[in-house]
């Protein structure tokens, strides 16, 4: 029989509709029956593609025995992280000062008040190396509430203390300085991996926002060491096993130091941050291997995460059958088999595993994940063809579940990706899934009131959205408005910013807490200030917020910036590598942007050339839009006095107040840019 949860939208909660546990989704009915019961709350927290989630359901959630245990004793509540990523940070918080670490499936247990006082992650069904079995936990616990209250209670506030002060903001009262942004660079090169690229030891995370803030640092030096970081790591994570060699897209992370075997599941976020690191890596470079692996990570995002209405699924699981990476792993005997199948002679089938660094006896638990262990060993034409053969052999293998519900702030990501790929490689296709996200925004994810929803799936969309929804929307409103011309998308962009203020600004503190007076108050209010995973929406907001300050002259907007970037500044000196988009942010603070103004028809292809050419060198600060008469914006200070000319577009390069002469000529428009943008200023 199934449980509260078959009729919830998230696939994570679906999954574990048919558990003999009592589940409840969080809400009203199952926090007043924990009041009402004088019952502890077990919280469970995971993610579809969450490879641990699953093995702890097959083990304890689907086990009678252990289900009637949480039935009697506590309320069972299951969260998707991803659906309420304010639950988690909280009891995440807690779950570490606990435990000394975290992860998930996360397991923490609450008083009615919502309180925290035990948790940790996964437990196995049994007494197991040293780690107490899941049974021997919820008896334990139990037990604690029933017979030693006052502790339970001393802990609980203990902990809620500490979460409350751990997530509280102060002002700041000083700006960001040149000098610390060069300390940070400094500060994260002795993490560096000079031989296998990336920061750090095993596991490794791919740092596509510090990566993007050391690609600004050192256009403003010139120090080749540092575009060296860059280069070496972005090279290394395409030539890894991390990088999908024959479907394209990154899976979350490499458990070695060499990039070669990953944690399989593939995200929407790595992989729309990833694309526009490598799109930026391209235009600072010229590589075209860059091109290549943008190129490839997006249309992994189109094929395998686009949904039918334009927008795009979260994750494809980890696992298969319920066996990590066994959708994308080859034994030697499978990859040979398949090549000569499809007429590879020995001698290629050869050189094409060593290619691919495919081994007989396997380079992982006895198969291999593809990757490339050195310089190119076939022909570029062998390859191709290898890998169409090898696609197709891998399609007859079950597929990894999809989590396809849409979350707003990961659909920005992916519109500020894709808009900025429309443009970096001047390609049609990226152009109109540009224009359909943003459709589907609009259809699936804006409220009546303006306000987002944060996650939809086959149309039903729920739970107000975070502040991380508001900025990484318009973020990708923004770079969508200047890949199309499009006025509605500013205008939009600016609605939801107007909206995010109201509802999420703190003024106290000078920052945007991530949860409105529409959220749940549970123990302590979360404030994302750290890049994680994702960029956080105070690290967004910094840069938004001075985007959006020159397009519509509002002053108001330009200090908000700088209110988030004082009350930031002390971390960026203790920890900058957990802060690579508020770098950038700060970075754009201290610099003078260069803006472009594509005056006349947007959907013309002289329009369309003019928007290109202006994105064509690597200007990280560009602020590139586009006005046409009769637009909501025609009358921004911005854009007063600049109108086609000849009955032409036109494009308007300035920095500052210096302009240089209109032009309808994108190879002049190109060099205006350029020369405007001189390293160390724009």
């Amino acid at each position: 029989m199934p449980n509260r949860l078959a009729d919830e939208t998230s696939p994570y909660l679906l999954q574990h509709a048919h558990n003999p546990v009592d589940w409840h989704p969080w809400g009203p009915e199952a926090l007043e029956k924990a009041r009402r019961e004088d019952r502890p709350i077990f919280l469970s927290i995971g993610y579809s593609a969450c490879h641990w989630c699953h093995v702890m359901e097959r083990e304890s959630f689907e086990n009678p025995e252990i289900a009637a245990l949480m039935n009697e004793h506590f309320v069972s509540i299951k969260v998707d992280r991803e659906e309420r990523p304010d639950l988690d940070d909280v009891y995440m918080a807690a779950v570490q000062a606990m435990t000394g670490s975290g992860g998930w499936p996360m397991s923490v247990f609450l008083t009615p008040d919502l309180r925290p006082f035990f948790g940790g992650t996964y437990f196995p069904p049994e007494d197991r190396h040293g780690m107490a079995g899941f049974p021997r936990v919820l008896s334990a616990v139990a037990d604690a509430y029933a017979t030693r209250r006052s502790e339970v209670e001393q802990q609980a506030g203990m902990l809620a203390g500490h979460l409350q002060a751990q997530l509280a903001v102060t002002g700041g009262d000083r700006d960001p300085e040149r000098a610390q942004l060069e300390a940070a660079v400094r500060a994260v090169g002795p993490t560096f991996d000079a031989t296998l690229g990336g920061f750090g030891t095993a596991p490794k995370f791919p740092p596509a926002m510090l990566l993007e803030f050391l690609l600004r640092a050192w256009r403003r030096s010139g120090d080749a060491a540092v575009l060296g970081m860059v280069t070496r790591t972005l090279d290394a994570m395409a030539d890894g096993g991390i990088n999908d060699q024959l479907g394209g897209g990154f899976a979350r992370y490499s458990t070695d130091a060499r990039w070669l075997v990953p944690h399989f599941e593939k995200m929407l976020y790595d992989n729309a941050l990833l694309a526009h690191a490598y799109l930026e890596g391209y235009r600072a470079t010229g590589s075209a291997r860059y091109a290549d692996v943008a190129r490839a990570t997006l249309d992994f995002m189109l094929a395998e995460l686009r949904t039918d209405d334009g927008g795009f699924a979260s994750a494809l699981d980890a696992d298969t059958e319920g066996v990590e990476g066994r959708f994308y792993v080859w034994t030697h005997a499978e990859f040979d088999e398949a090549l000569a199948q499809a007429g590879t002679d020995k001698e290629g089938r050869s050189a094409l595993a060593a290619h691919w660094g495919v081994e007989a006896r396997g380079n992982w638990e006895g198969t291999n994940v593809l990757h490339r262990p050195g310089p190119a060993a076939v022909p570029d034409d062998l390859a191709e063809r290898a890998r169409g053969v090898l696609l197709e052999r891998r399609a007859t293998r079950t597929r990894p579940h999809r989590d396809d519900k849409q979350l707003a702030a990961w659909n920005g990501l992916a519109l500020r990706a894709i808009g900025h790929a429309a443009l970096v490689l001047d390609d049609t296709r990226y152009a109109d899934a540009t224009r359909d996200l943003a459709a589907f925004v609009r259809a699936q994810l804006l409220r009546p009131d303006g306000r987002l929803w944060r996650t939809s799936r086959d149309g039903r969309a729920h739970t107000p959205g975070f502040a991380e929804d508001s900025m990484a929307m318009a973020d990708g409103l923004l770079v969508a408005h200047g890949a199309l011309g499009d006025s509605a998308l500013l205008v939009l962009a600016r609605e939801i910013v107007d909206g995010a203020i109201r509802d999420f600004w703190d003024e106290a503190s000078g920052t945007f807490s991530d949860t409105s007076a529409e959220h749940d108050r549970t123990v302590a209010q979360p404030r994302g200030l750290v890049d994680n995973a994702t960029p956080s929406a105070n690290s967004i907001g910094a840069d938004v917020l001075q985007r959006l300050a020159l397009l519509t002259g509002d002053e108001t907007l330009a200090r908000r910036a700088r209110a988030i970037l004082r009350a930031v500044a002390p971390a960026l000196d203790r920890q900058p590598s957990a802060f690579g988009r508020m770098l950038c942010a700060a970075d754009r603070q201290l610099g003078e942007p260069v803006d472009v103004v594509v005056a006349g028809d947007p959907t013309t292809a002289e329009a369309e050339r003019l928007r290109v050419a202006a994105a064509a060198k690597y200007v990280p600060d560009l602020v590139l839009t586009g006005v046409n008469e009769g637009d909501p914006q025609a009358g921004w200070p911005l854009f007063s006095g600049k109108l086609p000319r000849d009955g032409r577009p036109t494009a308007y390069a300035c920095r500052g107040y210096a302009c240089d002469e209109p032009t309808g000529d994108p190879e002049r428009l190109a060099a205006q840019v350029a020369g405007l943008a001189t390293p160390g200023v724009g």
